[in-house]
């Protein structure tokens, strides 16, 4: 389900928000103004499918570097910044598609102001928010550390903005905590109709991340709540990009790839259906057609199970039947069953 009530906010050609698809993110590990090892990054995550890429921002050599970086990128940057509105304007003055403060951290009111006139100036959207290591402390002494203190402190950080004249305004609240983010992103979600940034913040080295990330931003898609995520995992940041990919097509929004189902197999499996398994889904993992493929442990159930799959292989100890809609169209010896059943994955991908 996608959010359908959120504004729609452009990020450097991209639409985010009010029922566009929801835009997967990451962000480069690289020194901003090392222009070379940057875009090398970039280019690695774009062929695995980011399609919004945020750099840190640390010092105005990086804020320099960011209209270099977009000569050779073919997706939107968007500038990470604390601790300076000169840094903000400068990043934006050299082409940042988008702009991501923290107005607890940047200044006064008077810096914001100065901020607020360089993004309406160069029309692009900025991106506000808390987590719990930056939640203002007044709202931190009303509600303790919860889903009412992140909310509170990330409205207030875009009515700042709101002052100021900007409108094109995405929020975050995340946490590294999975029912806290729920909770916040929820609440959240009900007090505003700006686009939403979702993610688990410190969520971890891979296989961790992808797991709390997946019961988190899973829970708040099937909602239809969220406008572009992020994955984050302390790791090659391509690892993010699999992994948001992954989650979208899980939850159902995204249908243009090979869905691969293999039951987890039990004591009637006697062939080598895991093994199978494994390379179809591999060799299937990015290819962009919907279409839906099963390698099944036994001839028992498996036709039964996968009923509704435009293809699929069942096993029993010395032969192994291919099947289209549940219905067998071939019965083969097992030790021929990868290479035959190979054959109808390429004539099924090639017909459609």
């Amino acid at each position: 389900m996608i959010n359908l009530k959120t504004k729609k906010v452009v990020v450097g050609g991209v639409f985010i928000g009010g029922g566009s698809s929801v835009k997967i993110q990451s962000m480069c590990t690289t020194k901003t103004s090392d222009i070379s090892a940057t875009c090398a990054q970039i280019a690695a995550l774009e062929n695995a499918g980011c399609e919004i890429i945020r750099v840190s921002v640390l010092d105005e050599a990086d804020a320099l570097a960011i209209k270099h970086i977009k000569d050779y990128i073919n997706i939107p940057v968007v500038a990470d910044i604390h601790f300076s509105c000169k840094l903000a304007c400068l990043a934006i003055e050299n082409g940042a598609d988008k702009v991501r403060v923290n107005p607890g951290n940047i200044g006064g009111e008077s810096e914001i102001e100065r901020v607020a006139a360089a993004i309406k100036a160069h029309k692009i959207p900025v991106r506000v928010g808390a987590n719990t290591g930056s939640v203002e402390k007044e709202f931190l002494q009303k509600y303790g550390k919860n889903e009412n203190s992140l909310v509170e402190s990330a409205l207030k950080s875009a009515a700042l903005f709101e002052k100021y004249g900007v409108n094109d305004i995405v929020i975050s609240v995340k946490a590294s905590d999975v029912p806290l983010t729920v909770k916040a992103y929820r609440l959240l979600s009900s007090r505003t109709d700006y686009p939403l940034h979702i993610g688990v913040t410190e969520a971890g080295t891979e296989e961790m991340a992808v797991v709390k990330s997946s019961a988190a931003l899973g829970a708040l898609l099937i909602d239809g709540i969220g406008d572009t995520l992020r994955v984050s995992v302390t790791d090659d940041p391509v690892k993010e990009i699999i992994a948001a990919k992954r989650l979208l097509r899980a939850v159902g929004l995204d249908k243009n790839f090979v869905n691969v189902i293999s039951c987890p197999t039990c004591g009637r499996c006697r062939w080598n259906s895991m093994e199978l398994a494994k390379k179809v889904t591999a060799f299937t993992e990015n290819i962009s057609k919907p279409l839906k493929i099963a390698v099944m442990g036994c001839v028992v159930n498996g036709p039964g199970e996968a009923g509704d799959c435009d293809l699929g292989i069942a096993g029993a100890e010395d032969y192994c039947v291919i099947f289209k809609g549940g219905k067998i169209i071939r019965r083969i010896e097992a030790k021929e069953a990868e290479t035959e059943f190979f054959k109808e994955i390429n004539a099924l991908i090639h017909d459609r």
